[in-house]
C-alpha cells in the first residue's frame, strides 16, 4: 500500500458542485489492497485515533460530542448527523457531509481499482467562499489562507490513518 496522494476529483464526485460554484476543493487517494465497502471505510475513517482527537476538540469547543456507535450508524446509513456534520448527499459509493456552519464539506468515496481485488479510497474537502461585506464579492477567508498548508498535510494524515485502521481490521 502506498501513502495518500493528491489527485483530481473523479468525474462523478459529489464535491464537483462546490468546485463549479467557486469554492476550494481538494482530493486525496490511496489504493487499498482489498475490496472495501463505503460503510467500512466511513467507520474506519471517523474512528481513527487522529480523528478521535478532532472529535474531542469538536465536543469541547462547539459542544457537539459523538460516539463510535454514532459513527457506525452514519456508516450504514441509519444516521444523518454526526458530531458537527450532517449528511448532505449520499450515493452507493460516496458520502458528502456538511459542517453545522455550512462553510466546509467532507467527502469520502470508494472505487474499484484497476486490479479488481483492490479499492481506491478517496477523501476530499470543500470550503465555501465568504461574501465580503464591503465589496459583496465572494472570497476565501484569511483563516482559509492561513490554514491551507496544514489542511493539506492533515488530509493526507487522515486518509493514511484510515487505511492503516482498515488494514488492522483485516487481520
Amino acid at each position: 500500500m502506498t501513502s495518500a496522494q493528491p489527485c483530481e476529483l473523479p468525474g462523478h464526485a459529489l464535491l464537483h458542485r462546490y468546485r463549479e460554484a467557486g469554492g476550494y476543493t481538494d482530493c486525496y487517494t490511496i489504493e487499498f489492497e482489498r475490496v472495501v465497502s463505503l460503510a467500512e471505510y466511513v467507520e474506519a475513517f471517523y474512528t481513527t485515533a487522529v480523528f478521535k482527537l478532532e472529535r474531542f476538540i469538536i465536543a469541547s469547543l462547539v459542544r457537539r460530542p459523538s460516539t463510535d456507535t454514532q459513527v457506525r450508524e452514519l456508516a450504514v446509513g441509519s444516521r444523518t448527523t454526526f458530531a458537527a456534520w450532517t449528511v448532505e448527499a449520499r450515493e452507493a459509493d460516496q458520502i458528502l457531509l456538511c459542517d453545522y456552519q455550512q462553510r466546509t464539506r467532507s467527502w469520502l468515496m470508494i472505487a474499484p481499482a484497476a486490479e479488481s481485488s483492490r479499492t481506491r479510497l478517496y477523501f476530499g474537502s470543500a470550503i465555501v467562499p465568504v461574501i465580503d461585506r464591503r465589496t459583496r464579492q465572494r472570497r476565501m477567508s484569511l483563516a482559509f489562507h492561513a490554514l491551507l498548508g496544514f489542511h493539506k498535510l492533515y488530509s493526507g494524515v487522515l486518509l493514511n490513518a484510515a487505511a492503516r485502521r482498515l488494514r488492522r481490521r483485516q487481520h
